[in-house]
């Protein structure tokens, strides 16, 4: 197999400062501050003609950066900083419209970003109209009843003409808040009460919040806390908002990462960072304060012995430098200020639950490399036995998969590093070693990686041939090929499990599966994510995704926007309308190429396939997991934020008794089918689910015992497995004997 330059990452999702700034305007609120000081530096301006000139060149689509596409810019941008038109008034759009529309993409190829900075001073300046108002309200007497009614999603509606429609809707998106604050609270309160009366339910663990606020503080906190966040926003996460929605406007998985968002990318598709080894999250008693949930055994912040779950995070001095107070500082920038290079210092101020500030002490710790050996390939045995068919059980292997990851910049540097199909090759070895009667691969979740260790990975699996073809955006075709002279690691009876969070690599594995009819895909339509990206670490500042290649099946169709069709359905648990590619703006077409000659291992007929639906169907309808995963799917279309929802506390109360009930009749059902003891009440369930939850929490990933609604995908993928006959599908030996 030919190797590639550059490192191709074919991850399905990205993120961008814009969606983390203000992603719906009901729920975010920002302080007034100024980017008069904004002036970029030489370094922003070089980045910002590097990612023009990218654009304008380089992109899969051939499209040029000229008038028209910097005005898609322009209105793509307004719309990330206002996804819900609820900030900006029409006026201001039509202000910036006729200012920069025309210009604005000529303005990036010179590395001016002044019509965007001024844009954003709009956005802050409105978002400080909203704090400013909510600010005042919640200081006064609300009621919570009436007959007003609210749209909560609103992107598909237009900007508000005039600032009293924009006000009476702030209004109306504030009540709304504060009936689902108080709602909430009502909960809370009769869930501690549970824990108050039934101590043992808390499985030794403090649950009670006894949080006495009332709706408005902590609606005004939670406001409140958004502002500082906003305060510490810096230049460059701005530059990134800009120029991430200049990609984004070509496609969605091309992207520009600000330094920090270039950290994070690394991490994820090399399992490897440079920091004390800690899991944080948000306290549950208090939002603003960040505690220790977890410590990797052997990593820095363990050696010390003076560092434990549930320490309280209140200050950081970063590499030397002054203690920061960062109570109140989100999770995200409490890692950008942990994180650092090996072999440097990072000093930490905790302090235990329930004792004073004064109590705090300081912890320094020197940074290192962690492994996140959780993440990666994991291998089990399942027993599965099919009722009056399997005299004995069946020896499964289940291989769980959750990413195609690669240490690129190790391997590129000649140091040991670790991959994905490093670890599938060792995994399938041990598992060759326990004579397993099929093999699962669990791609569920798996939002792609590497191009290399997923062709690698088919090779494990496939005789020889072609696996993907590759187009690029001058119109070449390369072919990936199993050029290993027909070794194979496993040749015996498989399945490929997908949903739809199974992404790019993940969308290349099972369609190359399925077209060689080397095993089943079963589950439910992949993400539709077919498009190929290269990284670009080059720039100035930061880092870029840019989408320059194209991945098409050995049948010759795309796997883009309409991903791989399982050969089996199960049950769906994400909602089409809102996840996926065929979800996205800006989404890249479907289309074919030529077939590339290969020769299929085996093939299902069409009757036999209809036969494995009609008896999976049965098995679902009949199998309390998946009945209770169907009911949640009911229960969740009864929310739908594109229609009015009535402003009215008592309504509101009995919408959401009503979807309790019937989530907790669903649950019962599901226990009582399967020989547990159902939950008397709605709080006792609810205080149940969060007395597990945190004990799951605080348990190592390799620890945690199986979901049931989770195992269930696993045992039906096996039941349908066992149901093909062999003679429906050849292993490799097979077909060379006939």
């Amino acid at each position: 197999m030919k190797k590639q330059p550059a490192q191709w990452l074919l991850s399905a999702v990205s993120v961008g400062i814009a969606g983390i700034i203000l992603t719906q305007s009901y729920s975010t609120a920002v302080a007034e501050t100024s980017t008069e000081g904004f002036v970029p530096t030489p370094e922003q301006k070089v980045t910002t003609r590097q990612v023009a000139a990218l654009l304008d060149r380089s992109h899969y689509l051939n499209q040029p950066l000229d008038s028209n596409m910097g005005s898609e810019i322009l209105s793509m941008y307004i719309d990330s900083l206002d996804p819900n038109h609820t900030l900006f008034l029409q006026s201001d759009v039509d202000e910036f419209k006729k200012k920069y529309a025309d210009e604005f993409g000529a303005r990036l190829k010179r590395g001016d970003l002044s019509a965007g900075v001024e844009i954003f001073e709009r956005y802050r300046k409105r978002s400080s109209e909203y704090f400013a108002m909510a600010s005042k309200m919640l200081k006064t007497d609300i009621d919570l009843t009436g007959d007003e009614t609210i749209i909560l999603d609103r992107e598909k509606l237009g900007h508000f003409k005039t600032k009293k429609e924009q006000r009476d809707y702030w209004t109306r998106q504030l009540k709304f808040q504060l009936i689902s604050i108080t709602l909430g609270q009502e909960d809370e309160k009769a869930k501690e009460q549970v824990f108050l009366n039934n101590p043992d339910i808390t499985r030794g663990q403090d649950l009670v919040r006894d949080d006495k606020r009332t709706p408005s503080e902590i609606l005004l906190k939670r406001l409140t806390r958004q502002q500082e966040q906003f305060k510490r926003l810096k230049d460059d996460e701005i530059m990134e908002t800009i120029l991430n929605t200049a990609m984004l406007t070509y496609d969605p998985h091309s992207n520009y990462y600000a330094p920090i968002q270039a950290t994070e990318l690394q991490i994820q598709s090399s399992l490897q960072l440079e920091g004390i080894g800690v899991s944080i999250r948000p306290d549950r008693k208090n939002p603003d304060y960040t505690r220790i949930v977890t410590l990797v055994d052997g990593g820095p912040a363990a050696k010390t012995g003076q560092i434990k779950p549930n320490d309280l995070i209140v200050g950081i001095a970063k590499d030397g430098k002054n203690m920061t107070d960062v109570v109140g500082w989100s999770t995200r920038e409490i890692v950008s200020l942990i994180r650092g290079k090996r072999g440097t210092s990072v000093t930490l101020k905790l302090r235990q639950p329930n004792t004073p500030d004064s109590s705090a002490r300081t912890v320094t710790v020197v940074r290192d490399i962690i492994q996140q050996e959780e993440s990666g390939v994991k291998q089990r045995v399942v027993e599965v036995q099919r009722p009056n068919i399997d005299k004995t059980p069946k020896r499964i292997g289940v291989l769980e998969i959750p990413s195609f990851y690669l240490n690129y910049r190790a391997r590129r540097n000649g140091e040991d590093y670790r991959s994905v199909s490093i670890d599938t090759e060792k995994a399938l070895k041990a598992l060759n070693k326990e004579n397993i009667d099929g093999l699962v691969v669990d791609l569920r979740n798996n939002p792609g990686g590497s191009l290399d260790e997923v062709a690698k990975m088919l090779g494990f699996f496939i005789k020889s041939g072609p696996l993907v073809q590759i187009r690029d955006n001058r119109g070449n075709i390369q072919v990936y090929r199993d050029n290993d002279g027909g070794e194979q690691l496993y040749d015996g009876k498989m399945v490929v499990l997908t949903n739809l969070a199974s992404a790019s690599a993940s969308e290349i594995f099972a369609a190359a599966i399925q077209d060689y009819g080397r095993g089943l895909v079963v589950g439910s339509t992949t993400t539709g994510k077919g498009s190929a990206q290269i990284q670009l670490d080059s720039l100035a500042l930061g880092t870029a995704t840019l989408t320059q290649r194209k991945f098409y099946r050995v049948t010759g169709g795309s796997t883009q926007n309409k991903g791989v069709v399982p050969d089996i359905e199960l049950v769906n648990i994400y909602d089409d309308a809102t996840f996926g590619e065929r979800a996205q703006k800006k989404a890249l077409p479907w289309d074919t190429i030529k077939t590339a000659p290969y020769k299929p291992e085996g093939k299902f007929s069409s009757d036999t396939l209809a036969t494995l639906n009609q008896q999976s169907k049965i098995r679902q309808q009949q199998n309390p997991q998946f009945v209770y995963l169907s009911t949640l799917n009911d229960i969740r279309d009864m929310e739908d934020e594109k229609k009015p929802i009535r402003l009215d506390i008592n309504s509101r109360r009995a919408k959401m008794q009503l979807i309790e009930k019937r989530s907790l009749e669903a649950e019962n059902k599901r226990l009582i089918a399967t020989g547990e003891k159902p939950y008397s009440d709605w709080n006792t369930y609810q205080a149940a689910m969060d007395a597990k939850f945190e004990e799951r929490s605080q348990m190592k990933a390799n620890e945690r015992p199986e979901l049931p609604e989770d195992e269930v995908f696993i045992n039906e993928a096996a039941y349908i497995m066992l149901s093909a006959e062999p003679k429906q599908l050849l292993s490799p030996k097979e077909a060379l004997e006939k």
